[in-house]
């Protein structure tokens, strides 16, 4: 039998579709939520930390700070083909935060790209099946995007 958790973290971050047929064309930020689902069996070996749970919430949360917060956070996402927005970014200097990607920075594109930045680390040292079966990234209160396996 297995169990599923979910842990998620929240930034603040830039971005725009070039090619959008509305206002998402136009450089905005929103309050993105992404949320780890982890799903395996519970730790049994008694007397460790972990005894009875998946992973402890806490290394969940480390990981997506330190793969996905630290890098995101106060950032502007975009896409390496839209040269018109990287040019107005590298007019405001070396120290402004911007990751430029290849893809452009949907919801669904970010969604596949946290899966792929945090699940190499989502392990475990006591035995028990463990793995990352999704990522969810919402972007609006009323707008999320899956990745699963």
């Amino acid at each position: 039998m297995t169990t599923r958790i979910r842990r998620w973290v929240e930034t603040d971050t830039g971005h725009r579709v070039p090619n959008h047929k509305s206002k998402c064309r136009h450089i905005h930020g929103h309050r993105y939520r992404w949320e780890a689902e982890i799903e395996g069996e519970v730790v049994t070996e008694r007397g460790v930390s972990e005894e009875g749970m998946l992973i402890d919430f806490s290394d969940i949360s480390r990981i997506l700070k330190e793969y996905i917060h630290d890098i995101v956070d106060h950032s502007f996402l975009v896409y390496e083909g839209d040269l018109e927005a990287i040019a107005a970014l590298d007019a405001m200097g070396p120290e402004h935060r911007t990751v430029v990607l290849p893809f452009i920075p949907t919801a669904e594109n970010l969604a596949k790209w946290a899966f792929e930045k945090v699940e190499p680390h989502i392990s475990t040292s006591y035995g028990n099946t463990l793995r990352l079966t999704a990522m969810h990234v919402r972007e609006t209160p009323k707008s999320w995007a899956t990745w699963k396996i």
